[in-house]
């Protein structure tokens, strides 16, 4: 089963949102099953590692870091491409706690891997998104440290790709 409980008594689906409680986002360690690990020490002779599956992983690309409002020092990751923010559970960036910001593509936040850059650009809900204290109506490219404003809470953006860093250029040793 995958039901997990938090610290505060909340249970969730470990299967859909892994181990961040949605409710209060405390991170919850989940129990080892004892009796498993005996079992496949006793049917191997020498423990190897598991590295997991290197194949599909969507490395970061960046941050939205919460300077002001009730998620205060939580950070995001950002992906490469599109980045729908958001209250819902399906937003790439979801956003709790704020109820002035949309449920529902609020804003969204892209890095295109060809150009190296990220953009903001308004969501198709109600509420507006400012980039340093500027609405933001069409797409607009974001700097190092840019502050972003959804709702009543304040965002630091931090890249981490772009013209001095990029994941394949890394990943082949280069």
């Amino acid at each position: 089963m995958s039901l997990i409980r938090c610290t505060n008594g909340h249970m969730f689906s470990s299967r859909r949102h892994r181990n961040i409680c949605p409710y209060c986002n405390v991170i919850v360690d989940e129990p080892k099953m004892a009796s498993q690990s005996v079992a496949v020490a006793e049917a191997d002779d020498k423990t190897m590692p598991y590295l997991g599956e290197m194949d599909g992983i969507n490395p970061v690309t960046g941050w939205l870091v919460c300077i002001e409002g009730p998620q205060l020092g939580r950070d995001y990751r950002i992906l490469s491409e599109k980045n729908f923010i958001g209250r819902d559970e399906d937003m790439h960036i979801r956003i709790i706690g704020d109820n002035t910001i949309s449920k529902r593509n609020h804003a969204v936040i892209v890095y295109d891997p060809k150009k190296r850059n990220f953009y903001l650009l308004p969501g198709d809900a109600s509420g507006l998104a400012y980039l340093n204290n500027e609405a933001v109506y069409t797409p607009t490219e974001l700097a190092a440290y840019d502050v972003i404003q959804l709702g009543s809470s304040i965002f630091l953006f931090i890249p981490l790709c772009g013209v001095h860093f990029e994941w394949e250029n890394n990943q082949n040793g280069e």
